[in-house]
């Protein structure tokens, strides 16, 4: 009973329609966010132009990319037209994909060794991944170096 009481008296201050139990809603703030102008497949490279500026709920608008940001990254999963992109929504290009074939070079003090194998997750540049090679099926680390090019050794 408290709480209505409260509700009324800081109702009554506030609008003439509180007296009567009816509390004017408050809208959310708003403000101009970067979201799709239209459907972004998984895989797919995202460009600025991919982009549009809607107005949307400060909440709704939290952690939003904007498309400089998101320029050159790839969607991690499919995107609808309209949504907000998000760091979790984007990684850097796969250079590597699970499953596909690589070709995996170890090179030290000018010898180059190369075989064929597979790679058991995606990476982008740079990031280390697990292949195995084809000859031996051993299990080895590297690192994605280029589009199905893993380095593997010192």
């Amino acid at each position: 009973m408290s709480a209505r009481i409260a509700v009324l008296l800081l109702g009554a201050v506030a609008s003439p329609l509180a007296a009567q139990g009816v509390v004017p809603a408050v809208r959310p703030a708003m403000v101009s966010v970067a979201v799709l102008a239209h459907p972004v497949a998984q895989g797919a490279i995202l460009s600025a132009g991919d982009f549009t500026y809607e107005d949307r709920a400060l909440g709704q608008a939290r952690g939003a990319l904007q498309p400089v940001d998101a320029n050159g990254k790839e969607a991690s999963r499919g995107l609808a037209p309209g949504s907000v992109v998000r760091i979790t929504d984007v990684v850097t290009p796969r250079l590597v994909r699970r499953g596909e074939p690589v070709l995996i070079a170890y090179r030290s003090r000018g010898l180059l060794i190369t075989t064929s194998g597979r790679a058991l997750a995606s990476a982008g540049s740079g990031e280390p991944v697990r292949v195995v090679a084809a000859s031996t099926a051993r299990t080895l680390d590297g690192v994605a170096a280029a589009s199905g090019l893993v380095l593997v050794g010192p």
